[in-house]
């Protein structure tokens, strides 16, 4: 009884109390349903279930490289989510840099509230309010047309099918992101600041060598997550814009998994490509962690 109470009296005990629920969360929602790969090996039959499904070694990998469509849609994947990493990552980060300068703080947090706002709203919503502002009778072609050219057919164009998502997303999650970038501008000791302006060095010195260094930590972390997801295009986004008229580049992996994997009832074959796209986040994240604890000394382990 004695050492139960000394147990529980253990500040460490408390913590692991408290630490108890995501451990549990983790382990049941996701190291447990790692078993499930399982089923690229297999013709899964869900009425069967795993032990009774029958065993086909490697077939549905050789039938994904080997289908003719496969290297048009993972290059389709690539370059969008390059394009929202080249444009979407920096982007929180000059966010918060500025939002640090604002010094009123009513305003600083009245912009920071509307930044984060969209973040809660479903992409059903968000992509409904961009269907309509670049509809070919929307707000954006009258002002086109105002301005005396030629309306555009945004949403038939496959030329202006990445960019209308990535700057959909980044409209909806830049506010959110912001936030982790703000808490790590809050945790710099403000001497640095004065001892900085004691020295004559200007607002933009200030953010270059105290900002920025603060910021790194978070940035290599945030970067290397970014990078672990890259084959991910995000299923719902991608659904809402697409159409037959830009299927030829905004056809990814995601989509294609929803098309075969729940309308075609192939759950194998497109467990295959989630396994896929997991060992090559895995390697992307391995090779560039070690590259950058190497280049900055920060890395995410």
């Amino acid at each position: 009884m004695a050492t139960l109470k000394r147990w529980i009296s253990n500040p460490r005990t408390a913590l692991l109390i408290i630490a108890l629920p995501g451990i549990v969360h983790f382990l049941t929602f996701k190291y447990v349903p790692l078993f499930g790969n399982i089923i690229v090996f297999q013709n899964y039959d869900m009425f069967r279930g795993i032990w009774g499904s029958k065993w086909v070694g490697f077939d549905h990998f050789v039938k994904m490289f080997t289908y003719y469509d496969f290297f048009r849609i993972l290059k389709n994947t690539i370059l969008l989510s390059l394009y929202r990493l080249i444009a979407g990552f920096p982007a929180p980060i000059i966010l918060a840099i500025l939002l640090n300068e604002i010094r009123q703080m009513a305003f600083k947090r009245s912009i920071q509230t509307f930044l984060y706002f969209p973040h809660f709203l479903s992409w059903v919503i968000v992509g409904g309010i961009f269907l309509r502002l670049i509809d070919l009778n929307g707000i954006v072609n009258d002002i086109i047309a105002a301005l005396g050219f030629e309306r555009i057919s945004f949403l038939t164009e496959s030329m202006y099918f990445r960019s209308i998502i990535v700057w959909a997303a980044i409209w909806k999650e830049v506010g959110w992101d912001m936030i982790i970038y703000l808490a790590a501008i809050a945790g710099v000791n403000p001497n640095l600041y004065e001892a900085a302006v004691v020295d004559g060095a200007t607002r933009l010195r200030q953010m270059w060598h105290i900002t920025m260094p603060a910021l790194l930590p978070a940035i290599v972390v945030l970067f290397l997550l970014r990078i672990s997801n890259l084959l991910d295009s995000g299923v719902e986004e991608v659904l809402m814009f697409l159409n037959p008229l830009v299927r030829d580049v905004g056809e990814v992996l995601d989509t294609y998994v929803y098309r075969v994997g729940l309308l075609e009832a192939r759950f194998s074959y497109t467990t295959a490509i989630g396994f896929f796209k997991s060992v090559v986040g895995l390697l992307l994240v391995m090779g560039l962690n070690a590259f950058a604890k190497r280049a900055t000394g920060e890395s995410i382990y």
